[in-house]
């Protein structure tokens, strides 16, 4: 992680604040935090926040005390503070920053409400702004060196993938499988999942977020295995669908326009063109052949430290593609009797404008 520019990322997040009027920025989302700093922890109910004053050189990092050891390892800051669980974390905030700021920037996505009220009493005459925006938009664009972090956290994710459809077969159950693909990922190298592991067989295919229960493969039953590697802060998100057995006509024809919608959302992707054209590419196919009703969501997501970040691949954004973009492209079709089939492939944009699909697990059609 120390090959990451977190000069420049400082540099960048204070033009951007004080192109926005902000004096001061509290920012207390971990993904935030990590991306300008270098260092990861969930601190669960305790306050945790990064202070960034423009006009001052470097950051403070308030951390729970019990993170203090662990911070000062890995944090690229210019102060850190240790917060104990009897101490007032406002009264410290304080004592780093003053109350004289005019506008503070805070992540209102990440700010619990009675965090707010502390806030406000403490800058009492500031007026507050989201400074989430200005992160995000410096998070949109991944660098060199955060690809080649995507790139290890895909290899693991398929390798993972590979050694648990290879036990896939009637009898075993989805719990069995959500198992084994958490097992295999740590035993590989992985930190932990990106998200929570879905496997799902037969109709519970249809389900798009269903969770991994004792339900038992049956011959005949799609398998749909959505999963992810959080690996050194970043993370890969996968999906395939595999049948197990012939399956029938019904799966077959689905699985065909699925995949159809996959390749046409990647010929899509472009530098220059709305997002919109990669979902309009893998809709228009899916409308086509009949199972547009069942096309249920968004074709993509941005991602990164985080498995959900923008942009969003919705056929009303605007937004223009542009080079270093890394989002999935995952259309869907689920219908509650026969089943769902879902193709995710992870897609980054590369310094020539055209895509690049990190992910190499085949699409076409697996038997198990």
């Amino acid at each position: 992680m120390d090959t990451l520019p977190y000069k420049h990322r400082w540099l960048k997040m204070k033009e951007a604040l004080n192109a926005s009027g902000m004096d001061l920025a509290i920012l207390t989302s971990p993904a935030s935090i990590f991306y300008l700093t270098g260092f990861y922890s969930d601190p669960h109910e305790r306050f945790m926040a990064l202070v960034i004053e423009p006009g001052k050189d470097g950051y403070t990092l308030l951390v729970p005390a019990l993170d203090e050891e662990s911070a000062r390892g890995a944090a690229q800051v210019g102060k850190l503070v240790g917060i104990g669980d009897t101490d007032d974390a406002y009264a410290l905030l304080e004592r780093e920053t003053g109350a004289q700021a005019s506008v503070v920037g805070v992540e209102s996505a990440h700010l619990r409400y009675s965090g707010y009220l502390q806030l406000a009493r403490l800058y009492g005459q500031a007026a507050f702004r989201d400074a989430e925006p200005l992160v995000m938009g410096l998070r949109l664009v991944k660098s060199e060196g955060e690809i080649e972090l995507v790139k290890k956290a895909v290899a693991l994710a398929e390798q993972v993938l590979a050694e648990t459809a290879a036990k896939a077969a009637p009898g075993v159950t989805e719990l069995e499988l959500n198992a084994e693909i958490e097992y295999r990922l740590r035993v590989l190298g992985g930190d932990k999942p990106a998200f929570e592991t879905s496997v799902l067989g037969g109709v519970r295919t249809a389900l798009p977020h269903g969770r991994s229960s004792a339900y038992k493969l049956q011959e005949n039953d799609l398998l749909l295995i959505d999963m992810g590697v959080y690996k050194d802060g970043y993370c890969s998100d996968i999906t395939r669908t595999f049948l197990i057995g012939e399956g029938t006509d019904s799966q077959r024809r689905i699985y065909d326009s699925v995949l159809k919608a996959n390749r046409s959302a990647l010929a899509a992707v472009k530098a220059g063109r709305p997002l919109a054209e990669v979902d309009r590419a893998a809709r228009s196919v899916i409308d086509g052949d009949g199972y547009g009703f069942y096309f249920t969501h968004r074709t993509g997501h941005g991602m990164g430290i985080d498995v959900h970040e923008q942009p969003s691949v919705h056929g009303e954004n605007k937004t223009l593609m542009q080079a270093g973009l890394l989002f999935t492209i995952e259309p869907g079709v689920y219908i509650p009797e026969i089943g769902g089939v879902r193709i995710e492939d992870d897609v980054y944009i590369g310094l020539d404008g055209q895509p690049v699909v990190l992910t190499s697990y085949p699409r076409e059609l697996t038997r198990l």
